[in-house]
């Protein structure tokens, strides 16, 4: 699996945080991600999502840090 990087200040906002208050949580382990490969006619993309309370945020990427989707 490719190391991918989203800018945190994009997944802040799709959570409803500032980004220095995101990082913190990020740090304190109190946000949670998931990482899933994609098959099929999906090959070669992966979905990041974030979790934070109520808060879901889901970014999908081609693994080459160019970003195809937000939800």
């Amino acid at each position: 699996m490719p190391e991918i990087e989203i800018d945190a200040a994009l997944v802040a906002a799709g959570l409803a945080l500032e980004p220095e208050r995101f990082r913190e949580l990020m740090r304190a382990g109190r946000i949670r991600s998931l990482c899933e490969r994609g098959t099929g006619s999906d090959e070669g993309l992966y979905r990041l999502t974030f979790y934070y309370g109520p808060h879901r945020f889901r970014v999908l990427t081609d693994g080459a840090d160019r970003i195809e989707r937000l939800a």
